[in-house]
C-alpha cells in the first residue's frame, strides 16, 4: 500500500480535525495552518506541527495560496488536503500544488473547473441526458433581459458557489437587479468569482445527494444517498441516510446517474452529485461538489466506510478498498449541524464567549468539531460549532437518540440552534417525513412557539434552586478538602436568608431556610420547596426536588451572569445581592448619548454604505450592509429620518458597540 509520510491540511475547524484523525490512523504526520484567532483551536493541538499564517483576514490566511504552498514545502509535506470550503474547489490551488510537486488530495483541476462552475457543469450533464431544471446564463444585462423567459420563482446562484452560499430566491422581477448585485458581491467575496446565473426554482422539492468516490484504476462507485432537505438560507442543518422517500428503483437510478456523471469526466477522489426531487420522485441534476461534504459522516455511519481515509489512499495511488457490491446501507444516521446563531432572530449569527461546552456521550453518538472546551466563537468565520451525528437501527430510533443527545449538549454564553433542532425533530411533519427544502420557512415560527411553551411549563423554581445550590457548593469543588459550615459561606442568617434573584428577566425573592439532614427548604413565589443535592461536579448538579430527580448543567461568566440548562432549555440567572465589576467593553444601548444612534447587531465588517449624510430615508430603507460569518446582514432604517452623520466606511470592522451612523427621526 502506498502511503504519504506527511500531509498539510489547508483548512480549520472540525474538517481539519477530521482529516488529522484519519491521517494519524494511517500513520501519516500532519501539519496544520492557523490564523491568529485560531491559535488555541483543536486542530492546532492535534497536528504534529502547526504554522501561523496571519491575522483574521481570509485573504491573508486560509485563502492565501502562495503562503500555504510555501509552508507545505518548508515543512516537507508530500500532499495537501483542502477539506471543504476555502480552496477545496479552486483549480488555481490544484495547479499551484502540481507546480510545487505536491499531491492535491482531491480531483484534478480539469474536473474541478468543469463541475465547480455550475454553468459549465449544467451544459455537460445536459449532453449526457441527465434531467435538469431550466436555466439562463450570461452577463448581468442578459440575465435581466431574459429572466422573463422562466416562470417565477427564480433562483439566482453563484457559478462557483457551494455550501448554501451565493443563492437567493426571486419572487418578483423588480427584486432581480438588487439580488443580482448582492449575489455577485457575495460570490466574489467567498469564492473569488462573481459570475452568477439563473435557474427555475422548484417549489417544495427534496434535496437528495449521492456520494461518489473514484480511484485512478478505473473504479467509480456510489455510497448511496443523503436526504438534505432540512435547510435554512439554502444551507443544510439536518441530513440523514438513507432517505425514506426513495424507492429502491429510484435509489438505483440516482446512484447510476451520479456514477455516469463522475466516470464520464474521469473524476477521481470523493465528490457529491446533488439532485432536486419533486413530489412524483422525478429527479433533476443540481450540481456536483468536487470535495468531501460537510455531511459525509452520515454516509460513513450507515456504510461503515471512512471517506477521508479513502481520499488519502486514492491520492497516494491506491485502488478503492471496496467495490459497489461490497457496499450496503445498515440502519439510519442523522446529522445535526450545531451553529452559533439565533433562530428566533432570523438565524442571525451569534458570536461570543462560551461559558460552558460539553458534548453528549453514548453508543452510536459521534461529534465532529474543532473545539474541545468552552471558547470564543469569532465573527470572521462560518458560525458552525460542530456536527452531531447519531446512528440507530431505524429512523425513529435515530430521531429519539438525536433528541436525547441534543438535550445533553449544553453550550452556554452564546445563542445556538440546539433547542431549535430538538424542537424540529419533534415536529409531526418531520416524523411523518413530510419535508421539503421549504420546511424551515414553513415551520420555524411553530417550532419557536412550541419551545417557548415547553420552557414555560418548567417550574421556575427548578433553575433558581439549582443555581443557588450550585453557587454555594461550587466553593467546595474549587477548594477540595475544605469542609466548613456551608452557612458561613452563604452569609449571616437568623431564621432564614433572603436572596434576590433574576431569572430570564423576572425578579424573584428567594428565602433559604436552614438545612436539616442535607435537605434545604426554599421559599419563593408563595411555595415552599425542599431540595436535596444528590450529586455535584463542575458545571453539573443532580437535585431531588419534591421527589423528582432533576439533572442540570450550570455555568457563569465574570459579570455574574449564570446559565442553567434543564431538559434542553437554558435559563439566564443572576443574583442581585452580589456586585460585579462593570465590563469596560460593554456595548452602548439605551444609555447612548445620541438619539437615533444605529449600531451593528453583531461583530462584522462594513461592506456597503447605501446612504449619504443629509439623505432622507423611510422606515425599512437599506442603510448599510454588515458581513458577519460570511453572511450579508442588511441594516435597515428603524424609523423615517434624515442621516445626520456616518461614522464608518467600507472595510471597517465593527462590533455591537460601534456607532455606525446617526439617524435623526422625522415626523413624516
Amino acid at each position: 500500500m502506498n502511503i504519504f509520510k506527511k500531509i498539510l491540511i489547508a483548512n480549520r475547524g472540525e474538517i481539519a480535525v477530521r482529516v488529522i484523525r484519519s491521517a494519524k490512523e494511517l500513520g501519516i504526520r500532519t501539519v496544520a495552518v492557523y490564523s491568529v484567532p485560531d491559535e488555541e483551536s483543536l486542530h492546532v493541538d492535534l497536528a504534529d506541527e502547526a504554522w501561523c499564517i496571519g491575522g483574521a483576514d481570509l485573504g491573508e490566511t486560509y485563502l492565501n495560496i502562495p503562503k500555504i504552498i510555501g509552508i507545505a514545502l518548508k515543512s516537507g509535506c508530500e500532499a495537501i488536503h483542502p477539506g471543504y470550503g476555502f480552496l477545496a474547489e479552486n483549480p488555481a490551488f490544484v495547479k499551484a500544488c502540481e507546480d510545487a510537486g505536491m499531491v492535491f488530495i482531491g480531483p484534478d483541476s480539469r474536473a474541478i473547473r468543469l463541475m465547480g462552475n455550475k454553468i459549465e457543469s449544467r451544459e455537460y450533464v445536459k449532453k449526457i441526458g441527465i434531467p435538469m431544471t431550466e436555466g439562463i446564463t450570461g452577463d448581468k444585462e442578459a440575465l435581466l433581459r431574459d429572466a422573463e423567459s422562466i416562470p417565477l420563482p427564480l433562483l439566482v446562484k453563484a457559478a462557483a458557489g457551494g455550501g448554501g452560499k451565493g443563492m437567493r430566491i426571486v419572487n418578483d422581477l423588480k427584486e432581480l437587479p438588487s439580488i443580482l448585485e448582492s449575489t455577485e458581491r457575495e460570490a466574489k467575496s467567498y469564492f473569488g468569482d462573481g459570475t452568477v446565473y439563473i435557474e427555475k426554482y422548484i417549489e417544495e422539492p427534496r434535496h437528495i445527494e449521492i456520494q461518489v468516490i473514484a480511484d485512478h484504476h478505473g473504479n467509480t462507485v456510489h455510497l448511496f444517498e443523503r436526504e438534505c432537505s432540512i435547510q435554512r438560507r439554502h444551507q443544510k442543518i439536518i441530513e440523514e441516510s438513507p432517505s425514506v422517500t426513495l424507492t429502491p428503483e429510484i435509489r438505483k437510478k440516482m446512484g447510476d446517474a451520479a456514477v455516469r456523471i463522475a466516470s464520464g469526466i474521469g473524476y477521481r477522489n470523493a465528490g457529491t452529485v446533488e439532485f432536486l426531487v419533486d413530489k412524483d420522485l422525478n429527479f433533476f441534476f443540481l450540481e456536483m461538489n468536487t470535495r468531501v461534504q460537510v455531511e459525509h459522516p452520515v454516509t460513513e455511519m450507515v456504510t461503515g466506510t471512512d471517506i477521508v481515509r479513502e481520499q488519502i489512499l486514492i491520492s497516494a495511488g491506491n485502488p478503492l478498498s471496496f467495490t459497489q457490491t461490497d457496499l450496503t446501507q445498515t440502519g439510519h444516521a442523522i446529522e445535526c449541524r450545531i451553529y452559533a446563531e439565533d433562530p428566533s432572530n432570523n438565524f442571525l449569527p451569534s458570536p461570543g464567549i462560551m461559558t460552558m461546552y460539553a458534548e453528549p456521550q453514548g453508543d452510536g453518538v459521534r461529534i465532529d468539531t474543532g473545539i474541545a472546551e468552552a471558547t470564543t466563537i469569532h465573527s470572521f468565520y462560518d458560525p458552525m460549532i460542530s456536527k452531531l451525528i447519531v446512528w440507530g437501527h431505524n429512523r425513529e430510533m435515530a430521531r429519539e437518540k438525536m433528541i436525547r443527545a441534543l438535550h445533553d449538549y449544553p453550550v452556554h454564553g452564546i445563542k445556538t440552534n440546539i433547542p431549535y433542532l430538538a424542537g424540529l425533530l419533534h415536529q409531526k411533519a418531520y416524523i411523518e417525513n413530510k419535508i421539503s427544502t421549504s420546511f424551515c420557512d414553513e415551520h420555524t415560527g411553530e417550532i419557536i412557539r412550541m419551545n417557548e411553551q415547553e420552557k414555560s411549563q418548567i417550574p421556575l423554581y427548578f433553575p433558581v434552586i439549582a443555581f443557588l445550590m450550585y453557587s454555594v457548593y461550587e466553593y467546595f469543588l474549587e477548594n477540595p478538602g475544605h469542609y466548613g459550615d456551608i452557612w458561613k459561606l452563604t452569609g449571616y442568617w437568623r431564621d432564614f436568608m433572603k436572596v434576590p434573584v433574576v431569572c430570564d428577566g423576572r425578579d424573584i425573592d428567594v428565602r433559604i431556610f436552614k438545612e436539616k439532614d442535607g435537605i434545604f427548604e426554599f421559599g419563593l413565589q408563595g411555595q415552599t420547596i425542599s431540595a436535596e443535592l444528590k450529586s455535584i461536579d463542575f458545571n453539573r448538579a443532580e437535585l431531588l426536588m419534591d421527589e423528582r430527580l432533576c439533572r442540570f448543567f450550570i455555568s457563569g461568566d465574570k459579570k455574574g451572569n449564570a446559565y442553567v440548562s434543564y431538559d434542553g432549555h437554558i435559563f439566564n440567572l443572576a443574583r442581585r445581592d452580589i456586585l460585579v465589576e462593570e465590563d469596560v467593553f460593554g456595548s452602548l444601548d439605551a444609555g447612548s448619548k445620541h438619539q437615533g444612534e444605529i449600531v451593528s447587531p453583531m461583530p462584522g465588517k462594513i461592506i456597503k454604505i447605501a446612504v449619504s449624510e443629509g439623505q432622507k430615508v423611510n422606515r425599512g430603507d437599506l442603510l448599510l450592509i454588515v458581513e458577519a460569518m460570511k453572511m450579508e446582514n442588511n441594516i435597515l432604517a428603524p424609523v423615517n429620518g434624515v442621516v445626520e452623520a456616518i461614522h464608518v466606511k467600507p472595510g471597517d470592522r465593527v462590533d455591537g458597540s460601534k456607532e455606525l451612523l446617526i439617524l435623526r427621526p422625522t415626523d413624516e
